[in-house]
């Protein structure tokens, strides 16, 4: 099992925020399951002021390229993306239109 980091920005916006954890307590049952069947086992979203850290457990044969192909071709998840997009904003240094952006580890104990 391999774990990935991930980052990303809310727009600075009070209720907005609390809108997006609100949204993230009740996640649609479609979504969990987009998130499983692509190979994630466990997924953890952290958040401080606007800033988001996802954590993300996956199988040995999980790959971001086909977790893509299936997001595209889910029109829930379409959905949902489009939902969170009004609430997010890319992280410096992302590349345009991307939204989680891979971190690396530089430190393990």
């Amino acid at each position: 099992m391999k774990r990935y980091a991930l980052a990303l920005d809310l727009l600075d916006d009070p209720k907005l925020i609390a809108e997006y954890d609100a949204h993230h307590r009740a996640v649609w049952p479609e979504i969990r399951a987009s998130i499983t069947h692509a190979g994630i086992e466990n997924m953890e979203i952290y958040r401080f002021g606007n800033r988001l850290f996802m954590t993300m457990d996956v199988h040995d044969d999980f790959s971001f390229e086909k977790k893509n192909e299936l997001d595209a071709a889910n029109p829930k998840v379409q959905e949902w993306e489009a939902l969170m997009w009004r609430y997010q904003q890319a992280i410096a240094g992302a590349k345009p239109g991307e939204k989680w952006v891979l971190m690396d580890k530089i430190f393990e104990l």
